[in-house]
């Protein structure tokens, strides 16, 4: 359905660090980054500006291969000072096999790493 999504963040350098930490947990390396843009494939982010505010209140969920990928997404984020939005875990209310961690971002936004399946 979608080609591709960008957020604008409020400070690129902080924010590309934070997702090029977490991402990596999930094998997503980074695809590219120039100045205007840092890519992960079909996410990206770019400095906001004046007429391009903070993307606000977004929550992104990135597949997780295993529940352990998972788990380490969080601990990894945790660890490095990032805050908590849901410790790693079934999510029944989602789906009998979702499994889901849950950090924020430096502009607040939710980003979760999410499995479905046993293992």
């Amino acid at each position: 359905m979608f080609d591709h999504v960008t957020i604008r963040v409020s400070n690129r350098r902080v924010s590309e660090e934070f997702y090029e930490l977490v991402l990596a947990t999930l094998g997503i390396e980074q695809s590219s980054s120039d100045q205007h843009f840092a890519e992960w494939n079909d996410f990206s982010l770019t400095q906001a500006e004046y007429e391009e505010p903070v993307t606000r209140r977004l929550h992104v969920a990135f597949v997780s291969p295993s529940r352990e990928h998972a788990d380490e997404f969080w601990r990894v984020g945790t660890e490095a000072g990032h805050r908590d939005d849901g410790a790693p875990g079934p999510r029944p209310q989602y789906g009998d096999d979702y499994y889901g961690a849950f950090l924020l971002d430096p502009d607040g936004n939710s980003v979760e790493a999410v499995h479905h399946g046993a293992m």
